[in-house]
């Protein structure tokens, strides 16, 4: 899903009023800025606000766990998709009423109608990448964080192949039998809100796997220095520790 931000979010840009004043057009593309400011306010907002707050409650020092973190993450996926199918919804029967279907021509409605969703995007960024890589790291073994890093931001470049597959699956599956496919070269003539709202299906349907996944993990164990076990475990053995190394200063 976070590959639409780059594809099709950008490609519904082009279709929109990009002018600011008489000369100059905002490029569709950098409305993807708005991921990254909207992903940093968050972060902040989350650490300075938002884990104080819930650790009261939770007693976690990390406010939420991780994995509550990520779910709340994909419950905004869903909110993403469901407003971009609204938005895309409007834009559509705009496109109608001004006669713009066949042409495929500009659509009169400014490109900031666009923002929610990529304001939203962000927000989501910062709960569920952000613990993802958290996540990864501090439940890789030892000699593996590296590597479990990795295997975080894997997750993306797979989730890319796979929005290109979905997308020419969807698009040849809808043109079957003389239908009016969803995903069209003209987007007024297309029906991307079905096909977000399908995208809003499957991040529900992946939510509720996730769910599933989440009952059956166990965090792995973490030796802390603060545990009191810990410390009187090491106390017990600093005697026998130090009889040792003054046997072997005896012994030369």
């Amino acid at each position: 899903m976070i590959a639409q931000v780059n594809t099709l979010f950008v490609k519904q840009g082009n279709t929109l009023n990009r002018h600011i004043g008489p000369r100059f057009q905002i490029p569709p593309a950098s409305l993807a800025t708005f991921v990254t400011l909207s992903m940093l306010t968050c972060v902040v907002i989350y650490d300075r606000y938002f884990v104080p707050i819930t650790r009261r409650w939770t007693k976690n020092p990390r406010g939420i766990s991780l994995l509550q973190r990520m779910g709340v993450g994909l419950v905004l996926h869903i909110f993403i998709m469901m407003t971009a199918s609204l938005v895309e919804r409007h834009r559509l029967s705009v496109a109608r009423d001004h006669g713009l279907v066949a042409n495929g021509g500009k659509v009169p409605l400014t490109i900031f109608i666009l923002l929610p969703q990529f304001v939203l995007m962000g927000a989501a960024d910062a709960f569920l990448e952000v613990a993802k890589i958290e996540f990864f790291y501090d439940q890789a073994p030892e000699g593996m964080k590296s590597l479990g890093t990795s295997y975080s931001m894997t997750s993306l470049g797979v989730g890319s192949f796979l929005s290109s597959v979905l997308l020419s699956t969807v698009s040849h599956i809808t043109e079957k039998h003389g239908h009016q496919g969803w995903i069209l070269n003209n987007l007024n003539a297309s029906h991307l809100d079905y096909y977000y709202a399908f995208f809003a299906t499957l991040n529900f349907l992946n939510f509720i796997f996730f769910l599933l996944m989440c009952r059956f993990y166990v965090y792995r164990a973490e030796i802390s220095q603060s545990d009191p076990t810990v410390r009187e475990e090491e106390a017990l053995e600093m005697p026998t520790l130090r009889n040792h190394v003054h046997e072997l200063d005896s012994n030369g």
